[in-house]
This record gives structure tokens, sequence and C-alpha cells, in this order.
């Protein structure tokens, strides 16, 4: 989606995907010790505000300056800090072994770019750090709970295990679960969910 599509989408009143964080993530986040986590398609701030307010360094990377906006926001109601980067994920290239995690939520890229954010992500870790994924399965191409409708753009554990596969996988999973995450992500859903730690 082109960035003034997001611009557009983020420029409304409410946020678009909710305040609270997502649930996988948050789960996954609250087993690690604080550090600096890199979130990358961050959007509204919904993670990245949950993770300043847990004592983590938070490094939000989007392609939306409304979304910027609507992040800052969120952050300064919460009385916490994160450090917010317009860009798109083309031209991002994190700093290689600086993060204790990566957030990839329902971060959905054509394959090539996929494969190039995924290489990165995995290369900003230090050893020891964590890949937090959770994205839309194949199979949710037939439901309207949320997610692209171009299946090229969705996920599959055959997918995750060949682009993570020079880390350890903690658990991955393709799963079936209610999303309440704003009106644009809500009901029975089909997702994928990772998690891999650099050796």
């Amino acid at each position: 989606m082109a960035n003034n599509q997001w611009d557009e989408r983020f420029s409304q009143a409410e946020y678009y995907y909710g305040t609270q964080p997502n649930v996988f993530f948050k789960e996954e986040l609250n087993k690690l010790k604080a550090g600096r986590v890199l979130l990358l398609g961050e959007g509204e701030g919904r993670n990245g505000v949950y993770a300043a307010q847990c004592s983590w360094h938070v490094d939000a990377v989007d392609a939306s300056a409304e979304g910027k906006k609507k992040a800052l926001a969120l952050a300064q109601h919460r009385n916490t800090t994160l450090n917010y980067t317009v860009q798109n994920l083309e031209m991002f290239d994190p700093q290689e072994n600086m993060y204790d995690a990566v957030g990839l939520i329902f971060v959905h890229l054509p394959e090539l770019l996929r494969k190039r954010i995924h290489a990165r992500s995995i290369a900003a870790l230090k050893p020891g750090g964590r890949i937090i994924l959770e994205a839309f399965a194949k199979e949710q191409i037939t439901k309207n709970s949320g997610g692209p409708k171009n299946i090229e753009f969705l996920y599959s554990t055959d997918i995750i295990t060949r682009d993570f596969m020079l880390i350890k996988t903690i658990m991955l999973a393709q799963e079936t679960v209610e999303l309440n995450e704003g009106e644009h992500h809500y009901g029975e859903a089909i997702v994928v969910r990772f998690v891999g730690e650099k050796k």
C-alpha cells in the first residue's frame, strides 16, 4: 500500500488498530529482560508504546508520518517516549548486532522486500536476541477479519522456516485466533506466529 494510503488511514481520530498492544507481542516481550527493541511497520505505535512502558528503549520505523504523529501522541498520553523514524522499509538498513528484540507484527510485504527485511532483522539482533513475528497466514485470504487481499503478501510456516533458517526457532505455529485490535483486525483470523533466537 502506498504511503499516502497509510497516511489517509492513520489521519483519522480513532486508532486504526486500537491502542492496546498485539497480544502475542505482549506475551513474548514480557518473557524478556528489557533492553533495546526495533519495531518495523509500527504504524500508530501501540506495540512500541507498550514496550516503552515496560522500560524498553524503542526504535520504531514506519513509512507513515501520520502514524508517527499518532504514536507520539499515544506515548505522551501514557507518559513515555519512543524513537520513531519515518522511512520506507525498502531504504531501512539497521545497525548490526544492536537489538535485544525485533518485532514484526502484521508486516506484509512483497516477497523480495520481505526476505530482505527478515535478513536485516536477523543482522540487527545481538547474539541471543529474539525475533517476535505475527502475520496473517495464506488461509486468511477468505476471511474479513484483517490482512491484505493479495495472497503473495500472506505467510506460511514454510516461508518463516526458509526466511529464518539462520536462527534458532523457539516457536513456530499457524493458529486460529480471535482478534480484537480495532475494527480492522476483528474476529476469527488465521495467523502465523514465530519466535526465533539469534545464535
